[in-house]
């Protein structure tokens, strides 16, 4: 089953479908992003701070793949701000590969404010090959801004918390105004979006589960989505997602649940340590 591309604002490609490893510890990494490489994954989700890169790696080593068959993203966290191409060169190490994809400012962190000084170490980065694209997770209307207007590349994705308890329209339809694409991260609520009762009818509905459902309506609505799991049958179930559509209702009942409920960290909230 062919994963659908978006083609990003630099030009480059992206598989709408990933495999996120937020949480998945030293000892289930390498099982699971065999399973999800085996199942036709081809994106995975990582973080210098999920402190799982060597095991990304090794999977990704272990599988015979080619490297440009894969899509690799990470991200520099809060404490790297200030030098921010070491933080990248050391994922790099960790993950045994010569660049990465896409490579992600994690937060903002508002109390350091310096976020235009890893932006443009980033861009000399991207220069000279070590990342192909760049972008950044949980940043504001306010954040974005001030990257158009002081850098010289634009960020081709915004990760942010999407579910349908917490849509995020507003900052969604400003990413898109300039030409960044929305990533959701927490895509299904950490599952509690699942229990919800208009989503269980549809899954009933359509004879899916609620996160086929769930990931079906954030594919449709041109979001690129990674679900996270250790169960090799859910990692299957999540790929299974391609075979069918919900209607134009199915998509508004789902959209129309949000209830702004973050669950994760607000972007203010966050610090470098």
């Amino acid at each position: 089953m062919t994963v659908p591309q978006l083609t990003l604002s630099d030009g480059n490609t992206i598989p709408q479908l990933g495999f996120g490893v937020w949480q998945i510890s030293t000892d289930d990494i390498v099982p699971a992003v065999t399973t999800a490489l085996e199942t036709g994954y081809r994106h995975i989700d990582t973080a210098a701070i999920y402190k799982n890169e060597e095991g990304v790696g090794q999977a990704i080593a272990q599988s015979g793949l080619n490297r440009e068959d894969l899509f690799v993203t990470t991200k520099l966290w809060n404490n790297r701000h200030t030098d921010a191409r070491a933080a990248l060169e050391e994922s790099l190490t960790k993950l045994g590969l010569d660049y990465v994809d896409l490579y992600l400012i994690h937060w903002p962190v508002p109390e350091q404010n310096r976020r235009l000084e890893a932006w443009a170490a980033l861009e000399q980065a991207q220069a000279d090959g070590l990342v192909k694209s760049l972008g950044v997770s949980n940043f504001r209307e306010s954040d974005l801004y001030e990257l158009a207007k002081h850098g010289s590349v634009r960020p081709v994705v915004n990760q942010i918390e999407l579910h349908p308890t917490f849509t995020q329209k507003e900052l969604s339809a400003y990413n898109a105004t300039y030409g960044v694409v929305t990533q959701a991260w927490s895509p299904l609520g950490r599952a509690h979006d699942l229990e919800n009762p208009a989503i269980a009818q549809i899954a009933e509905r359509t004879g899916r589960t609620p996160a086929q459902v769930v990931l079906r309506w954030h594919l449709q609505a041109g979001r690129i989505v990674f679900p996270k799991s250790v169960t090799a049958s859910r990692i299957k179930e999540n790929f299974q997602v391609f075979d069918f559509a919900l209607s134009d209702v199915d998509m508004a009942a789902i959209s129309a649940l949000n209830a702004d409920n973050r669950i994760g960290p607000h972007p203010m909230d966050l610090g470098a340590e």
